[in-house]
């Protein structure tokens, strides 16, 4: 026999869920769509042209002038102790330093684009100057921005003029895409499809010279029906449920008749950030409560059962996710255990095989399809 927990603990649904749930059904929302990216592919980059010219590098007395038209400057990096930089002057306070550290001073125009300036010095008590008559200031700058369309993906490249590795970033990207580095990818994106023009990719070197350029997106996807409220039933009429409709994480998971007039079995659909996978936000009469089904396997001391399934704070961790079998049962991302009931009322919990008698198989029914 079973153990009931809703019987164990006296709990009956009594007629004052009817006036609540009056309430929540004008709340519930209608369903919405989402989406679950499956190509990206981009026009070629529009690169920036560095606005700054002019440069020079000069011994001042006992510091070094740069100068330079429509830059500002800054030092990169970690130079040595006491070099500092005011307006267009690098100066020097301390004792002397043997074999210090090139001073790499960085040009940046108006729109962000900078070359760079390796500067070798030498440096005295209290001064610093160019390295010797020959002074081999090198210039550090990027080219040749680029994209490549690889496999529903946007690769990118660039040229650095002294071999630097080159780090790249994109901004301005429809929301639901995230940056690559250097590719730019769809897998896990969830933007709506379309055409997005003026997306930027920000091409940086590790001596801090920086080029930009913009292009035009365009993302394909599949849409995916989320926001919807109901529950997972299996072919018994009982879904998951929320013991004693308790509100917060490690509440119990529970095997219940999923009805409408229960609110502890109403639960939001929500797409899993792994590609194929759900999730289950509690939403009592249908509204979300920012906590979601999780098989925590065995990392949460108050869970009963080390599998039990409870609620936790909702996260994109893999815990929460339920990709959906096509045998109709529910496997855990993180733990590859199936959904499984231990009968009516008693915790829900993941096991390594399906249940003979068919309580592990579930669907999703809507809130409308759900019985009162």
């Amino acid at each position: 026999m079973q153990f009931n927990i809703r019987r164990a603990v006296g709990v009956i649904a009594v007629p004052l869920l009817g006036s609540a749930l009056a309430v929540g059904v004008a709340t519930l929302p209608a369903n919405a769509t989402t989406w679950q990216d499956t190509a990206l592919s981009a026009s070629a980059v529009t690169a920036d042209t560095f606005a700054g010219s002019g440069f020079g590098v000069a011994n001042g007395t006992k510091v070094i002038d740069l100068s330079g038209k429509s830059v500002t400057w800054s030092l990169h990096g970690t130079p040595t102790a006491g070099v500092s930089l005011t307006g267009t002057t690098i100066s020097y306070s301390g004792a002397a330093v043997s074999s210090p550290a090139d001073v790499v001073a960085v040009a940046t125009d108006s729109a962000g684009n900078a070359e760079a300036l390796r500067i070798p010095v030498t440096i005295a008590a209290n001064s610093i100057q160019l390295n010797g008559p020959d002074s081999g200031v090198i210039t550090v700058a990027l080219s040749k921005l680029a994209d490549t369309n690889t496999s529903g993906t946007v690769k990118f490249t660039a040229t650095d003029s002294v071999g630097d590795t080159i780090t790249f970033a994109e901004s301005n990207l429809p929301s639901g895409l995230s940056s690559g580095n250097p590719t730019l990818t769809y897998v896990g994106g969830t933007a709506a499809p379309g055409t997005y023009t003026g997306v930027e990719v920000t091409a940086t070197d590790t001596e801090g010279a920086v080029l930009k350029g913009t292009f035009t997106l365009t993302v394909e996807a599949n849409a995916v029906a989320t926001g919807t409220y109901g529950d997972e039933v299996n072919p018994f009429g009982n879904g998951f449920d929320v013991y004693q409709q308790h509100r917060y994480a490690g509440a119990v998971i529970a095997g219940w008749t999923a009805t409408q007039d229960d609110p502890a079995t109403h639960f939001e659909l929500l797409n899993g950030t792994h590609s194929g996978a759900v999730k289950f936000e509690y939403g009592p009469d249908g509204s979300p409560t920012g906590l979601c089904v999780s098989d925590p396997g065995g990392g949460w001391a108050s869970d009963p059962l080390r599998d039990g399934l409870i609620l936790a704070v909702c996260n994109s961790g893999p815990f929460q996710q339920f990709v959906p079998q096509s045998n109709g049962t529910l496997k855990n991302l993180a733990t590859g255990l199936y959904v499984s009931p231990d009968g009516k009322g008693a915790q829900l919990r993941g096991t390594a095989t399906v249940s003979a008698w068919g309580g592990s198989v579930y669907h999703w029914v809507e809130y409308g399809n759900l019985p009162k």
